[in-house]
């Protein structure tokens, strides 16, 4: 298979995946490396296709539909980040992001796409293995999340929850 095919084969695959892949895994499915498809997957952006890089892999823009989304503004201490995100999947949300307002850089943005608790998990054990800290630290523990939910009635219980917990930010 040729480049292009590949590329084509690559997108493809992607828009009809029900979670994220990672590339790994898509270069055992197309028999190439890690890194050819890191490359693809860079060609395939600057072409114009939506594909967004998350801790748990490739996801299409497609692949989101949700029927209400809203931010809520956070601020607390890095040992409530698993009350926040179980907080917020299991009351039926799903995290896409996390925004912080830099006083040097401006907004900076990491994509999370966390739905469920093994997604919650397998964030905190990323964040936990490779000693790092949560983008969140750089503002004091302030930061925005987008949170898509099936409903405004969903949300507005995750809200009320996460205000209840000390987490939604007080001005």
């Amino acid at each position: 298979m040729d480049a292009n095919s590949r590329r084509d084969a690559l997108l493809k695959t992607l828009l009809q995946a029900f979670k994220p892949m990672t590339a790994s895994s898509l270069g055992t499915e197309f028999n190439v490396s890690r890194q050819v498809i890191v490359g693809d997957i860079a060609l395939l952006r600057a072409s114009g296709n939506d594909i967004l890089a998350t801790p748990n892999g490739y996801i299409t823009h497609y692949q989101k539909q949700p029927q209400y989304i809203q931010q809520v503004v956070c601020q607390h201490s890095a040992e409530q980040t698993a009350d926040e995100l179980y907080t917020v999947v299991d009351s039926g949300g799903a995290i896409v992001d996390v925004v912080i307002d830099h006083p040097v850089y401006g907004e900076i943005k990491g994509q999370l796409n966390i739905a469920s608790r093994n997604d919650a998990d397998a964030f905190l054990k990323k964040i936990k293995e490779e000693e790092t800290s949560l983008l969140s630290k750089l503002t004091e523990g302030l930061h925005t999340h987008t949170i898509t939910t099936p409903s405004k009635e969903v949300f507005e219980t995750i809200r009320e929850k996460l205000d209840n917990l000390n987490i939604i930010y007080r001005d």
